[in-house]
């Protein structure tokens, strides 16, 4: 029993380096990402909204959902379009030597036509306090490029 309680809670402490093998943030048990919020929405509707799983797209290593059939389109002619930035992991975290922490679908933020989620309200709220800043560092920390995978195992080492 010790040591199933054991594995158990190494499981548990060693989730955040599971969530480096992946590009985008989904979640700890699925391929959802953004905890299955419509990325679109945040565009079109201008505030967050659940997606369906009977609207996915996989892309970049994700089950993307959304809640239209039409949102699901606009995703696919330009997902890097919609998709927020540093693959959905807390912006404000990411700006502090790119660490992938998960995010609150309800804190997010569109600036210069891109999303910006974050992990809570209040961080937001910091994050928003030097936002230009903070992309700037952030930017530094996510690479743009399509290999972010490899990036992100290498900086897990």
């Amino acid at each position: 029993m010790k040591k199933l309680f054991l594995l158990i809670v190494l499981s548990w402490a060693s989730a955040g380096a599971w969530a480096l093998d992946d590009a985008v943030n989904t979640g700890r048990f699925s391929d959802v990402t953004i905890d299955g919020y419509d990325t679109v929405a945040y565009f079109t509707e201008g505030k967050a909204v659940e997606g369906s799983d009977e609207h996915e797209y996989e892309w970049r290593g994700g089950v993307w959902r959304f809640a239209s059939a039409a949102n699901l389109e606009l995703f696919k002619a330009n997902p890097d379009q919609y998709a927020p930035q540093y693959g959905g992991w807390c912006a404000y975290a990411m700006s502090d030597r790119g660490r992938t922490v998960r995010i609150d679908p309800e804190a997010w933020y569109i600036h210069d036509d891109k999303l910006y989620l974050n992990y809570s309200q209040r961080v937001q709220k910091t994050w928003l306090e030097d936002r230009d800043s903070n992309i700037t560092e952030a930017d530094g920390f996510y690479p743009q490029t399509t290999d972010v995978k490899e990036w992100l195992a290498k900086e897990a080492n």
